[in-house]
């Protein structure tokens, strides 16, 4: 992605925004104006140190001052944004330096000392890999976001098979496997499933791919998986033992390395799957045992439901985007992805207000995809007028608001890690108009409030050719199950409300 903006403020209004693209490795290339050159460093009018502010959340910065210095500037801009391991980088372009002219030539290639961003596994450790999961009872395969941005599910999806290994998903890891494969077992975390949990402390193998292993995952890190021998595969050294220690170690592009160590498996698959095979089977079990479920309601509307009838309306086949709070898990549970790069949502810096401009950006550079946005309505609050923007260029989303009339996730916690004393989490003072909110700014707006409404209302979004919000009213009081509370073991699973 490419963002543009002027000095001071509006290079500062972007500083939220390139750290959520840091803390997901999405490549962007921001693109800010500076004062002119003499008056760098007075305290001038708009005048912000914005690559000294953003060096902490980004790959790379540059603060151009010559004109002759743009053209290797922004090519090496793109190459560093787009490979290893993607990320933000900032380039800060002098007033002067826009206003001046001379004879352009774009570099044709980078070459940046030190900077090897793309290279294969070490054959030898992947040899030992193959050993050990020869060795392994209770494997276990864990998918991260790094399989979508390396665009990785078909190698990912043949090595699976050749296995037979159960497998589970990080957040940013849903839809790397279908959500109906008969080895997926879901998300894992403090809102995964039971089997996938539960799989996790007992496995004597897990395969990490592109996981990051942060605190939303793993729980106690002492308990992780502690009857396994951990291997990460990953492009960045910097995330090895950083949270989790692995036995082995895979460090490359797992496009490569993944592939390798399926040519290792295709001689022996049959024997790897009779040897897992009763493992599979357990697993199974402890998925169809414990689903994941929901009370049902027939005077309420309820955002499971909701999420349900998405998914069967659009087959899967849909571009997702959350923003944050219990919408982003009853999506991450309920929406059954069929497709990698299928979801958009905040994993690690956990944004509100992310939600409405990346469904913009998505539509945008898919303009034939259905995309449809799940926020809440504090979410909705922090960026509503870029419901403006849908209008202005008739960007076909749907924003569906779960509008329970306060911070959901936040009212979570208070009530059951801190005796119901609720503080700024009431919404109900402002009572906000959805639909007349949508109206004013040129879209459709719908509203949902029974149970019989939903698919009718539903349906009738999606048949419409342009921007549409539906206001979906929800109980105010309900809770993401099942729950891990923070820094337990990951079989300490709440159940009920």
């Amino acid at each position: 992605g490419v963002v543009i903006a002027t000095s001071g403020p509006g290079a500062t209004n972007l500083v939220t925004g390139i750290a959520t693209a840091y803390m997901d490795s999405i490549p962007l290339v921001a693109i800010t104006g500076q004062v002119s050159v003499p008056l760098i460093g007075r305290d001038s009018f708009q005048e912000a140190d914005i690559r000294g502010i953003t060096t902490p959340i980004t790959k790379h910065n540059y603060l151009v001052k010559k004109v002759e210095d743009l053209p290797a500037a922004l090519k090496e801009a793109f190459f560093i944004a787009r490979t290893g391991r993607p990320g933000p980088v900032v380039v800060d372009i002098a007033k002067d330096v826009f206003a001046a002219s001379f004879d352009y030539e774009y570099p044709s290639e980078v070459k940046l000392r030190g900077y090897r961003p793309v290279y294969a596994g070490n054959t030898e450790i992947i040899d030992k890999v193959f050993s050990e999961m020869m060795l392994a009872q209770k494997p276990l395969i864990f998918l991260g976001g790094g399989v979508n941005l390396s665009d990785s599910s078909e190698e990912l999806r043949d090595f699976i098979e050749k296995t037979g290994f159960p497998v589970i998903s990080t957040l940013m890891g849903l839809g790397c496997l279908p959500y109906d494969h008969p080895q997926f077992l879901g998300m894992v975390g403090m809102h995964g499933t039971y089997a996938a949990n539960i799989a996790t402390t007992e496995c004597d193998l897990l395969l990490g791919i592109g996981v990051r292993f942060d605190d939303r995952v793993t729980g106690l890190l002492s308990e992780f998986a502690a009857k396994a021998k951990i291997v990460h595969f990953d492009i960045d050294p910097a995330e090895i033992n950083k949270n989790v220690m692995a036995h082995l170690r895979v460090i490359g592009d797992i496009k490569w390395s993944i592939p390798a160590l399926s040519q290792r498996v295709k001689d022996v698959s049959g024997e790897l799957k009779e040897q897992v095979r009763s493992w599979l089977e357990r697993v199974h079990n402890w998925y169809l045992e414990k689903p994941l479920a929901y009370q049902q309601d027939t005077e309420h509307v309820m955002p499971q439901a909701v999420v349900e009838k998405v998914s069967q309306l659009t087959q899967g086949d849909a571009v997702i985007v959350t923003d944050v709070g219990q919408h982003q898990m009853w999506v991450a549970q309920f929406y059954g992805f069929r497709n990698p790069r299928s979801l958009l949502t905040s994993g690690g810096l956990g944004t509100m207000g992310y939600g409405l401009p990346a469904a913009l950006g998505a539509q945008c550079g898919l303009p034939d995809k259905t995309v449809i946005l799940f926020v809440g309505d504090g979410g909705i609050m922090m960026n509503c007028q870029e419901l403006a923007a849908a209008a202005e260029y008739n960007f076909p989303v749907k924003v569906l608001i779960f509008n329970n009339q306060c911070l959901g996730m936040v009212a979570q916690w208070q009530r059951m890690f801190y005796g119901g004393r609720y503080s700024q989490t009431s919404l109900k003072g402002s009572s906000t108009d959805f639909v007349k909110l949508a109206e004013a700014m040129g879209v459709a707006g719908l509203r949902v409030t029974k149970p019989e409404e939903l698919g009718r209302v539903l349906e009738q979004a999606l048949a419409i050719p342009g921007p549409v919000v539906v206001d979906v009213r929800i109980p105010e009081v309900l809770d993401v199950l099942p729950m891990v509370p923070a820094g337990a073991c990951l079989d300490q699973m709440i159940w009920e409300e």
